[in-house]
């Protein structure tokens, strides 16, 4: 199992300091792109993906996070920005389980 993220420069970069690998992207095309890679590797069961990058590709994002398909879409707030969306409950959501 493993993680793969799709983000910024700068989260992609914080993330693979702990051995993450991923994509950084700046516009839609890009973010496409890394969706489908990393959607080609099999073992990427997690994708960690920034809410501005989600939002570039939204429809395909929410598909996959409101079902029960592989792999785990887990959105996370971008760097330096407070998050127009409750982090706990999308984890919840995500997860099915309450914390």
């Amino acid at each position: 199992m493993k993680y793969y993220v799709i983000a910024d420069e700068d989260t992609v970069l914080g993330f693979s300091l702990v051995g993450l690998s991923g994509q950084a992207v700046h516009n839609g095309d890009e973010a496409r792109d890394a969706w489908s890679r990393a959607l080609e590797d099999g073992q990427n069961a997690v994708i960690i993906i920034t809410e501005s990058v989600a939002d570039m590709i939204r429809g395909t994002v929410d598909r996959y996070l409101f079902s029960e398909s592989f792999p785990l879409v887990v959105e996370i707030p971008d760097p330096g920005k407070k998050s127009s969306r409750d982090l706990r409950r999308l984890v919840n959501e995500a997860v099915g389980v309450s914390i």
